[in-house]
């Protein structure tokens, strides 16, 4: 904060990293499986696999002759 360089230690480092990453896996197998991923965004609990799926066309009820 504030534009200070901050210096962690290299095992929080790798925690975050492990993290990040975790949760990234988490998100791809929510999106392929259709399960919610729910995380705490702007003061709102958020699924983000709504907001990174892309919309679904609409099928025509009309049989085609």
């Amino acid at each position: 904060m504030g534009g200070r360089a901050r210096s962690i230690s290299p095992e929080a480092r790798d925690t975050l990293r492990a993290l990040r990453r975790a949760g990234k896996r988490a998100l791809e197998l929510g999106l392929q499986t259709g399960t919610p991923v729910y995380v705490w965004k702007d003061g709102k609990i958020v699924d983000l696999t709504k907001e990174q799926r892309p919309a679904k066309k609409s099928k025509s009820k009309r049989a085609s002759k």
